[in-house]
């Protein structure tokens, strides 16, 4: 009941906020009863749509539930920045109102400009979350580092999910630039999928061909917990990735131990008791001699813990870098960091914008990333 009550609550005031949108806007561009009539048809039509958006990863297969769902993803993202748009010429029109230099013009050409703003912004979004994300190369400075473990390397991938709209030819891209970078070991670090595995199987067998010399590894993210987690698990092994859940494995690289540590997601013991995230856990029974500790952890937030469990570095994702306007401005009310590198206390932090989107095929302002993660002397 509750689940139902919350749906209508949101379809009312998505209903609520396509009416401001024409309210505001269709009486100040003058249109006549043809543009009135074809602005509340896309109003309408994108009411309808963006719930389906929302849905999407739960639509049923049926003939044309693809094409159904790319369309309702399209106007969630265009409908984002309709919205966001008609918001910032609210705030111009106050402010032009108490400077007294408000005028008919201004009111036109400011509603004129929300449409043309929103898509523009939404095909140049598109464009750049559909395209495969560039390599982006961080080093690491970690003090006493051993000269076997200098330049170390690990491509991080994160935040890709397969899904409505990110299918086989998408990730096995992704797959092909990570293997060319010829890292010693690679990391998914979560929400690798959004949706079960009898769905997306066969869209995520391109990462049986990730290979590096020390080995690919993966850690769950919230969205594995939302599609069947221990489905996923069973299946990303049968891949031959190394699944960490609060565990870890130890590299060497002649005389110099590394450990590459994992945690289930910082959320995962509201899905599954047995998996919550533990820092401490993950690192238990390491040897003596290890030079670096590295956490991949699919939160940010799982850095204080990580930090307090002696460990070096963590890398996560999770926050997409906000994806796009406004959303990387409400990353921080959840999370320590939106992207890059930080650190807390001798712990450094690296978030991942993130490979692939969620929702939206839409990024404006964070740009994807496959990271290419270097251990270097401080």
């Amino acid at each position: 009941m509750s689940a139902r009550r919350n749906l209508l609550v949101v379809l009312s005031l998505l209903v609520l906020l396509h009416v401001y949108i024409g309210v505001r806007l269709m009486p100040a561009l003058g249109l006549g009863l043809t543009g009135m009539l074809a602005g509340t048809v896309f109003l309408l039509l994108s009411t309808v749509l963006v719930p389906v958006g929302l849905l999407s990863s739960s639509l049923r297969r049926r003939r044309w539930s693809e094409q159904l769902a790319w369309l309702g993803l399209l106007a969630m993202g265009l409908f984002s920045s309709l919205l966001v748009s008609t918001f910032v010429r609210e705030l111009l029109l106050v402010v032009a109102a108490v400077a007294g230099i408000g005028s008919p013009a201004l009111d036109y050409y400011s509603a004129l400009a929300v449409p043309i703003v929103a898509l523009g912004v939404t095909i140049v979004g598109f464009v750049n979350a559909r395209r495969v994300a560039r390599v982006k190369r961080v080093d690491v400075p970690i003090e006493g580092l051993p000269e076997p473990l200098h330049g170390y390397s690990i491509a991080q991938i994160s935040d890709i999910h397969v899904g409505p709209t990110i299918k086989r030819p998408y990730l096995n891209a992704i797959v092909n630039r990570v293997n060319a970078l010829e890292a010693d070991a690679i990391a998914v670090t979560g929400d690798l999928v959004d949706g079960s595995v009898q769905r997306l199987a066969l869209h995520t067998q391109p990462l049986a061909r990730l290979s590096a010399p020390d080995g690919a590894f993966f850690v769950t993210g919230n969205h594995e917990y939302y599609s069947g987690a221990e489905e996923w698990i069973a299946e990303l092994r049968r891949l031959g990735l190394t699944v960490l859940l609060n565990q870890h494995v130890v590299r060497r690289r002649g005389e110099a131990a590394l450990m590459i540590a994992g945690v289930a997601d910082y959320t995962a013991h509201h899905f599954n008791p047995a998996h919550r995230s533990d820092p401490q856990l993950a690192a238990a029974g390491a040897p003596s001699d290890l030079a670096v500790k590295i956490l991949l952890a699919h939160q940010p937030r799982s850095a204080p813990a990580a930090a307090e469990a002696g460990f070096d570095l963590q890398l996560s994702g999770h926050t997409h870098g906000g994806q796009f306007f406004p959303w990387n401005l409400f990353v921080p009310l959840q999370q320590p960091f939106v992207a890059g590198l930080h650190r807390v206390r001798r712990l450094w932090v690296y978030t991942s914008r993130g490979t692939g989107y969620w929702g939206p095929p839409k990024r404006f302002g964070a740009p994807s990333e496959i990271t290419l993660v270097r251990l270097v002397p401080a």
